[in-house]
């Protein structure tokens, strides 16, 4: 299992924007094989963060969905980064 997990930041006055262009990401993400979750939301606290959650069945599956990445748009908008992916060797459920 491979977990992407961070955040980004981009002007607080224009997150609200860029999270609307990130739905169809988030929708074609859910549909992608291998895809187990995948969120981009705003951070409750920090107006200009956005909080970055993906978990993937295989490294595989992340390579074949991520391509060449965010869009121009999407790219321009974001200041900075700090986003990272996980091997993940086992799991305990904690429900």
């Amino acid at each position: 299992m491979v977990i992407v997990a961070g955040h980004i930041v981009v002007d607080p006055h224009r997150r609200e924007r860029y999270l609307a262009g990130c739905a169809s990401v988030v929708e074609l993400a859910r549909r992608t094989p291998g895809c187990l979750d995948f969120v981009i939301s705003a951070d409750l606290v920090d107006a200009g963060r956005v909080n970055i959650f993906e978990r993937w069945d295989s490294r595989t599956a992340v390579e074949a969905f991520r391509g060449s990445g965010p869009d121009d748009a999407q790219q321009d908008a974001i200041l900075a980064a700090s986003v990272a992916e996980y091997d993940i060797a086992d799991l305990r459920s904690l429900t």
